[in-house]
């Protein structure tokens, strides 16, 4: 069953999201799903039938490996409150979205890991990306040596993930090139260890993620239609998440009944209210950085139909049912200096892994 298990966790087909007969994943409806012993509770997960899916195509050989890791927004995200060690308690609908980097794995002899981004100041040990292939080597007390290129498309310390997604796909990549034999339970205790998102980015797709972000259960894989792209415009600051937690105000809290209203409704099979598509950093962040709050109201000037903010900010992105009217809103809004991104949602979809 483990084999079993593990082979799922390696696909790799980029698909759009089909509705009706063959679309649903096997996944039971939030909250149902069964928890298992040991570790595994501390960081519940709907593992069973999951497409342990991270990277869309892995090409793999006995010395390199190529991956890719998505980005995601955050449909909803409630904050309940702080919680005793500091952290606050979450519930958040995620979903990956196409906009990706693409990380390059090559074995060296030399026992070290080398880490080399296309962004120089990503070049360290304190990358998520490095940091993964440090814990692996640690847990399993390996001495192979790695070199890790990445090309780095998701702009940094924008909402989008783009850390964690990167350590997920070194931990997936690690699992399949090295043949290791790490659980289940092995693999999310070490994804929530690096970050509260990196269990999510294990399977990716459309899921709901609770506690720090680190219980995760996913859905089946329904998109509405009048979501079907998605324009993401990253203003040109860099927002803090540990800042925005730190000063989002009591007032702000919520309930978690926008996540779950949301995610009922996305596991019936139909479109959630734009009222409960709630963040509740939004108000704090638009309020504190005003390059963000400028730039939601470029987006719906421009035509966007509803912008929301995506985790923490400062990325905001906009809905659209059609391609053309998605991209007249990109071409204003590039014309006016932003940094947009035209994306959709995605599903990893079971396939074969890639020899070369």
């Amino acid at each position: 069953m483990q084999q079993k298990i593990i082979r799922a966790w390696v696909v790799y087909h980029n698909l759009p999201y089909t509705r009706g007969k063959g679309s649903n994943l096997g996944y039971s409806a939030a909250g149902k799903h069964k928890k298992r012993g040991g570790k595994l509770d501390k960081y519940t997960f709907s593992m069973h039938n999951a497409r342990m899916s991270y990277a869309q195509q892995a090409h793999i050989s006995s010395n390199v490996c190529i991956v890719q890791a998505y980005a995601k927004i955050n449909l909803t995200l409630d904050v309940l409150g702080q919680r005793a060690d500091g952290y606050h308690e979450l519930a958040t609908v995620m979903q990956t979205i196409d906009l990706h980097d693409t990380i390059c794995l090559t074995a060296t002899d030399d026992n070290r890991v080398h880490m080399i981004s296309t962004m120089p100041e990503l070049s360290n040990d304190e990358n998520l990306a490095a940091r993964a292939a440090h814990l692996v080597r640690q847990r399993l007390a390996s001495t192979q040596g790695v070199k890790i290129e990445l090309y780095k498309r998701i702009p940094m310390a924008a909402g989008l993930g783009g850390g964690s997604s990167d350590a997920a796909a070194v931990l997936l990549a690690l699992q399949q090139w090295w043949q290791l034999q790490l659980t289940p339970s092995d693999l999310l205790n070490l994804a929530a260890s690096l970050g509260s998102d990196v269990p999510f980015f294990l399977t990716g797709g459309l899921a709901l993620c609770e506690g720090r972000g680190e219980r995760v259960t996913p859905f089946a894989s329904y998109w509405p239609s009048s979501m079907r792209w998605l324009l993401l415009l990253k203003p040109a600051i860099s927002v803090s998440t540990t800042a925005v937690f730190r000063n989002l105000p009591a007032s702000d809290y919520t309930d978690d009944m926008h996540s779950r209203t949301v995610s009922s409704a996305l596991n019936a099979g139909s479109c959630p209210h734009a009222d409960n598509l709630h963040n509740g950093l939004e108000r704090s962040v638009l309020e504190r950085y005003p390059q963000v709050a400028q730039a939601r109201k470029d987006l719906l000037k421009a035509g966007a139909p509803l912008v929301r903010l995506s985790g923490s900010g400062p990325t905001l992105f906009a809905p659209f049912a059609e391609l053309t009217s998605a991209f007249r809103v990109q071409q204003q809004l590039q014309a006016q200096g932003y940094e947009v991104f035209l994306s959709r949602a995605i599903h990893p979809n079971t396939g074969s892994v890639c020899l070369f």
